[in-house]
């Protein structure tokens, strides 16, 4: 009987030379599944970079196909006839009669706003939005001026709060003695007498939506441009009611009327008419107050000034000597103020000073004290002070006639 090969015994050499190569193999084979592994990692890393680069160049691809479409052209709907819809179209005023599907048809109404190809022809209709100029001028945080910052003017204030306040927290009052509240109330009066702090300070203390502007920003270029923007900040102040509508420096859209026949005057005007319109026109006004500021009085309209529009118009004039004193009181209250400061004496001392005055009159005597290395303000901070506002408003004055 012979011996198979399990039988035989090999030499030890043999026997411990294979199992180190099956060592060796069971080693590698670990190194090429550790290394199979990462390559399987980068794989599935370059399959989502490669993802992520195909969205990209779809993006791109939808981006660029969009720019070579051709651009729509905004117009408004004049009329809807069994003929086709007569539109207008924004910036050129050019009228044409387009044709449009049933389903839209039913959608579309005079005014409505739509979206135009080259043709001419409704692609779309677009939201009836307001101006976007109008919505920002809507106040989201009340100013932090309150009625106690605002010295000298204790009549001013009690019929500027009868005129806004009063009817808005309070309007039963009104019904109960059977009149309307007061719409309007203008406040004019030299520069620097807190025409615009009464303001604010109404905006700090009502809950009312308040919409702050300029009459400058309602002068425009374009015809109609400026009327339509009035009439978009109402359109705003309707839908966000009870409101408050403060148009500052006034005298900018509502000075007086004149012959001139250049284009510029009048694009004014028609903002004007727009805005007379607007403030008593065939609509109602709804629960809406209306504040206006102007330094100069001389130069307003007088269909502006007449009741219904304007039913209070309040002058702010420079303090009293009372008045200074309590604005230089407000004004350094927080302030570390000598022992020696008189304020009365200052009130004496700085004879026809604004409010705006004399709040620049406690800053520069502020100045003075951090100029010598003191955290204390002297008197005499206050009185250099004052001098020196008092000359440079005598320059200006002497610039101003110097030019005329």
């Amino acid at each position: 009987m012979t011996d198979t090969v399990d039988d035989v015994e090999l030499p030890y050499e043999e026997t411990a030379s294979r199992q180190d190569k099956i060592e060796a193999l069971q080693e590698r084979l670990g190194v090429i599944e550790s290394q199979n592994e990462e390559m399987r990692d980068k794989l599935l890393d370059a399959n989502a970079e490669n993802n992520k680069y195909k969205q990209k160049l779809e993006r791109l691809t939808h981006e660029n196909k969009k720019l070579k479409q051709s651009p729509l052209f905004v117009a408004t709907v004049q009329e809807i006839s069994d003929e086709g819809v007569i539109i207008k179209q924004h910036g050129n005023n050019q009228e044409a009669l387009t044709e449009v599907t049933s389903e839209m048809r039913e959608d579309l109404e005079p005014d409505s706003r739509v979206a135009v190809n080259n043709s001419l022809s409704i692609v779309k209709q677009l939201d009836n939005e307001t101006d976007v100029r109008a919505r920002v001028m809507q106040v989201d945080h009340s100013p932090d001026v309150t009625y106690e910052d605002i010295g000298g003017l204790d009549d001013q204030l009690q019929e500027v709060r009868e005129t806004v306040e009063m009817p808005l927290d309070r309007p039963e009052m009104f019904e109960e003695v059977g009149i309307n509240p007061p719409s309007g109330v203008l406040l004019y009066g030299p520069p620097g007498t807190g025409k615009t702090m009464l303001a604010k300070a109404v905006a700090n203390q009502t809950n009312a939506s308040f919409i702050k502007m300029a009459g400058s920003e309602l002068v425009h270029k374009f015809i109609g441009e400026g009327a339509k923007l009035v009439r978009d900040l109402f359109e705003v102040a309707r839908e966000n009611e009870p409101a408050v509508i403060f148009i500052d420096e006034i005298d900018a859209i509502a000075s007086k009327r004149t012959d001139s026949k250049t284009s510029g005057d009048a694009e004014v005007q028609r903002t004007m008419m727009q805005l007379l319109s607007e403030m008593d026109g065939f609509d109602e006004r709804g629960d809406i107050r209306i504040i206006a500021a102007t330094n100069r009085f001389d130069m307003l309209d007088e269909a502006i000034l007449r009741p219904g529009r304007f039913d209070r118009l309040i002058e702010v004039p420079k303090p009293e000597a009372d008045g200074r004193e309590i604005i230089f009181k407000i004004h350094t209250r927080n302030m570390n103020v000598s022992d020696d400061v008189d304020f009365h004496e200052l009130a004496e001392t700085a004879v026809d000073a604004s409010g705006a005055d004399i709040k620049a009159v406690c800053t520069e005597a502020g100045m003075f004290a951090i100029r010598d290395d003191r955290t204390e303000v002297y008197r005499q901070d206050f009185v250099d002070a004052w001098e020196k506002i008092r000359l440079d408003n005598d320059e200006d004055v002497g610039s101003s006639l110097a030019f005329a």
